[in-house]
């Protein structure tokens, strides 16, 4: 069945945090290596104006090259880097659960971020654990109101979970060696680029909806050029 895109509505992003949109802004500076200042931001009432901004901004020579197939080529040397795999068996359908094992999975994504110089931000805690971590959060912030003592322990308690479980989470944010190249690309534009003196304009607003949609839980065909800020 064929989604008309046309009648997908807009988001209007002023309903959204300030505060989230702020940490997209961060994402795309750090990803575009570029920097907003109030007076860039003042001026800008829509999606579209953002994107014209950030392209406005970056400085790199035009070039028509891919960057999210240089991020596989780089992903796929880093993996072969670290394990002895031929490279025709590493494809952007191959499933992340069988490259790194759920055993040593933390250990095994650290050797890859650190040998690729980019913090992939891949793993996460199993949903089931963070919400019982934000229900105890929650309860132990009511006790507190009633027996302060009990209430503060449990609070500390609830957030060291949170902490350790975010620290420790071995879940798969994506399923693929294609997904992750798509996500470092977005989120380490330059990095992942083979010369990061290039840069492809026509990418450019693409990738800034992909972190919107990502970080914000949109859906990237509502995120129109009329979708209008606060």
């Amino acid at each position: 069945m064929k989604v008309n895109l046309k009648n997908t509505p807009v988001v209007n992003l002023s309903n959204i945090d300030p505060e989230d949109v702020g940490d997209v802004l961060l994402k795309i500076e750090r990803s575009f290596n570029i920097r907003f200042t109030d007076e860039d931001l003042t001026h800008i009432k829509t999606f579209g104006a953002l994107c014209d901004l950030v392209v406005d901004k970056v400085k790199q020579v035009q070039s028509d090259s891919c960057t999210t197939q240089q991020a596989f080529y780089k992903l796929r040397n880093a993996i072969n880097a670290k394990k002895p795999i031929d490279k025709c068996d590493l494809k952007p359908q191959t499933k992340l659960c069988e490259l790194f094992p759920r055993d040593n999975r933390i250990e095994v994504v650290a050797d890859l971020e650190s040998e690729m110089g980019l913090h992939m931000n891949l793993l996460r805690p199993k949903p089931v654990i963070v919400w019982a971590f934000v229900i105890a959060l929650l309860a132990a912030v009511t006790v507190s109101l009633v027996y302060g003592v009990v209430g503060y322990i449990g609070t500390v308690v609830a957030i060291t979970g949170l902490i350790l479980a975010g620290k420790f989470g071995k879940e798969l944010k994506v399923k693929t060696l294609g997904d992750l190249s798509e996500k470092i690309a977005r989120e380490h534009y330059l990095k992942c680029r083979r010369d990061a003196s290039t840069i492809n304009r026509a990418e450019v607003a693409e990738k800034v909806k992909e972190l919107f949609a990502e970080y914000l839980d949109v859906e990237p065909a509502s995120l129109k050029k009329q979708a209008r800020f606060a």
